[in-house]
């Protein structure tokens, strides 16, 4: 008879001696520890952000923490509140259906009255981002197109082959634009979001379709949150790789070091929303192809520049179908496609990809179902808006316009970096300009430029601001000003030296500097509450 193997004798030598009771307990406490391991190795999140987030739960139900969070929290909820009840200052709040309609008359008063209570005026210039051409013969034909086909919905395509049409040639044109050839494919979505879900659904679904149950994606840290969300909706795990701090690029043997089994797809952004810097995509195409895994570009905020700037007279690096590895890219044509809000594009090289998009029903008493995207009903009119801003802007005037907003953002980057106290993150690759100091809080110059009217977006880990320069900026004058605010606003906070941002800004720096982040998660959440918010009479008080 063999001898026990070593294992075995090891296993036997250490219950030796000991109570059945002893066995059945550390037993069973050894699987539980290995089941608890497991589901930290195989989760969503890192297992020290698992274990940080663990800490200030239990830290969070100490009674004096727990009341002073508590205090604190419905400070920041009133204030939210109180900023609400400030902008809707005299307009009348409407709780129930009106008994009597109104006249399109007093709608379309009530429409325009609505729209002033901003605090930014975006039609000025005055705004990063948000609102990408105040071209008025672009709006009254992709409106009147909306206004056509308002009530139609793609999902039935025997009622409206015509709306599947614009959406195939609006997908196609896309495709044109990034070099891809007869085989690529993908759909419209309605926004960039969407898009980059829909891209993580299809890379997930393709790990499952290859036997990986718990797959991962490898993001650089400065891809936009929108994975974060396609993670959290479709359960899919995240590894995130840190950028160069000098180029704020994407480090790309953090990348090959991040790969595993595990992973469904890498992501590179062209460019990044937060600095505007490209991550090198050729690199990353290189690496798809040696590691096997699907490569997905993020152009969804710079994709519509992009295409454009070598005929523009700005080259760039290549980013789409042209390198190997890029299996998906995702676009929106409601940034500087000029599109009306609420279109984007999500492409694919290979129609096996787009299938796995795809969400299909075969068992359903209603019958067989099928939907490429989230949405089953949507909306034929946005994609035939989308559809009539391309086929009315056109090639020459994209490129034309392209040409100026990317000569702006030049523009403001060199002066941004030649004002004293400032320095440019990286080196902006399409229309973003984003900008910090090491002399004083830059939230402060944030905090200034909006006294002046200014929109900026606000940055973190590192502290920062942006301009995302659109074609509003082109307008005469609009740059020049912007330029002004920023270097006089510069000189008062050099001035003011060290001291603290007040007001609206400093939550952005008390923020970065909250460990525990689900506290920040509980601000943000009570912010969109207010989104909902409307004001009563007894709520004067606040």
């Amino acid at each position: 008879m063999s001898e026990r193997p070593m294992p075995l004798k090891a296993i036997n030598k250490f219950f030796e001696g000991k109570e059945p009771w002893q066995i059945v307990t550390i037993t069973a406490s050894s699987v539980l520890a290995i089941v608890w391991t497991h589901s930290l190795y195989n989760a969503r999140e890192s297992v020290p952000s698992r274990l940080r987030k663990e800490f200030f739960r239990w830290l969070r139900q100490v009674p004096f923490v727990r009341r002073k969070i508590e205090q604190k929290m419905a400070e920041i909820k009133k204030d939210f509140k109180r900023d609400v009840a400030k902008r809707l200052s005299g307009m009348t709040i409407y709780r129930q259906l009106p008994e009597n309609g109104f006249t399109e008359e007093q709608v379309a008063e009530e429409v325009r009255q609505h729209l002033v209570l901003g605090s930014y005026d975006w039609k000025a210039g005055n705004v990063s981002g948000a609102v990408y051409h105040v071209n008025e013969d672009i709006s009254r034909v992709a409106c009147a197109a909306y206004a056509l086909t308002a009530y139609t919905n793609p999902l039935h395509a025997d009622v409206f082959p015509g709306v599947n049409k614009m959406e195939a040639e609006v997908v196609r044109m896309t495709i044109d634009l990034f070099n891809g050839d007869e085989e690529c494919c993908g759909t419209v979505t309605t926004g960039g979001t969407e898009s980059i879900m829909m891209a993580c659904k299809a890379f997930r679904d393709l790990a499952y379709s290859k036997g990986i149950t718990n797959p991962q994606m490898v993001l650089p840290s400065t891809a936009h949150t929108a994975f974060d969300k396609a993670a959290q909706y479709l359960g899919i795990g995240i590894v995130t790789v840190p950028v160069s701090t000098e180029t704020y690029t994407v480090d790309l043997d953090a990348v090959k070091r991040a790969i595993g089994r595990r992973t469904c797809m890498i992501v590179g952004s062209a460019p990044n929303f937060p600095y505007g810097t490209m991550d090198d995509i050729k690199a990353l195409s290189d690496i798809a192809l040696e590691y096997g895994v699907p490569l997905h570009v993020d152009a969804c905020l710079g994709g519509f520049v992009a295409a454009f700037m070598p005929r523009a007279g700005h080259p760039i690096p290549l980013f789409d179908f042209r390198l190997p590895g890029v299996a998906s890219i995702s676009a929106d044509t409601h940034k500087y496609g000029y599109a009306p809000k609420g279109t984007s594009v999500i492409v694919y090289r290979k129609p096996q990809f787009r299938h796995c998009q795809y969400t299909v029903s075969t068992e359903w008493p209603g019958g067989v179902y099928g939907s490429p995207t989230v949405n089953g009903s949507r909306a034929g009119g946005l994609i035939a808006a989308c559809w009539a801003t391309m086929m009315f802007v056109g090639m020459e005037r994209y490129v034309r316009m392209t040409g100026e907003v990317v000569t702006t953002a030049r523009y403001i980057e060199a002066a941004v970096r030649k004002t004293e106290g400032l320095f440019v993150f990286g080196q902006p690759a399409t229309t973003v300009v984003a900008f910090g100091s090491q002399r004083f809080d830059i939230f402060k110059l944030a905090d200034e430029l909006h006294k002046k009217g200014w929109s900026v977006n606000a940055l973190q880990f590192p502290s920062g601001v942006h301009i995302a320069v659109t074609h509003a900026h082109t307008q005469p004058g609009v740059a020049d000003r912007f330029i002004a605010d920023v270097q006089s606003a510069t000189k008062v906070c050099l001035q003011e030296g060290s001291e603290p941002v007040q007001g609206k800004m400093a939550i952005y720096g008390v923020a970065q500097s909250i460990p525990d982040r689900s506290l920040v998660s509980d601000i943000t959440k009570y912010f969109i509450d207010s989104m909902y918010y409307l004001p009563k009479p007894e709520d004067s008080e606040l």
